[in-house]
């Protein structure tokens, strides 16, 4: 059998504790997907059922409250999170989808990336204009997408009340970017010189 990849065997292994800080479920991987890339893999949280229930619930913290009337999740990640904290308040899950996957009739919202442009769809023939809608997805980079999906929100005649991440890359500069659309909330912090933040 060919090996499934060529890159050398990885040494992270998960924490032994169930109550060791959520960011050392989130490993490392260096040169991936290209050389000079430090790749933060969510694989490890999502497998742990303790961690990812964690996490879950200190995602939902700031809105338990008064959660949205619906989750949208970004493609592809963002499911994960949109349907999770969906279910944690029995709420609908909306997907913001890339360009042609979904049928019927949509809104759709381009966008920038660093070569050429991209577009967000959802469907257009089951929202209620007014519907509060919160913005889930894995990791916050440079904001670009997230923006997309904001803009996209609102052309639906939705409101969007906030963003919420499981990750922020916080040297890319995301939040200060989406902070004058809606709020931000993320889990998990890191910085570009090893620190990290995690709120739960």
């Amino acid at each position: 059998m060919a090996p499934a990849s060529s890159l050398p065997a990885m040494t992270w292994s998960p924490p032994s504790r169930p109550d060791a800080p959520l960011s050392e479920w989130v490993r490392p991987v260096h040169d991936w997907p290209k050389a000079g890339i430090l790749f933060r893999d969510l694989t490890p949280l999502w497998a742990d059922a303790n961690a990812w229930a964690r996490t879950v619930l200190a995602l939902a913290k700031p809105f338990d409250a008064a959660p949205p009337d619906l989750v949208l999740g970004i493609e592809a990640r963002g499911f994960l999170v949109a349907a999770a904290l969906a279910a944690h308040w029995k709420r609908g899950v909306l997907l913001a989808r890339k360009s042609g996957k979904l049928p019927g009739n949509t809104f759709r919202e381009e966008y920038d990336l660093e070569y050429g442009r991209a577009a967000l769809e959802t469907s257009a023939d089951i929202l209620r204009p007014g519907t509060r809608v919160l913005i889930a997805d894995d990791v916050i980079a440079t904001g670009g997408t997230a923006e997309a999906a904001h803009q996209l929100t609102k052309a639906t005649g939705c409101t969007p009340i906030a963003f919420a991440f499981l990750v922020e890359l916080v040297t890319l500069g995301g939040r200060a970017r989406l902070e004058s659309r809606a709020p931000v909330h993320s889990v998990i912090a890191f910085d570009g010189d090893g620190g990290v933040r995690v709120a739960e």
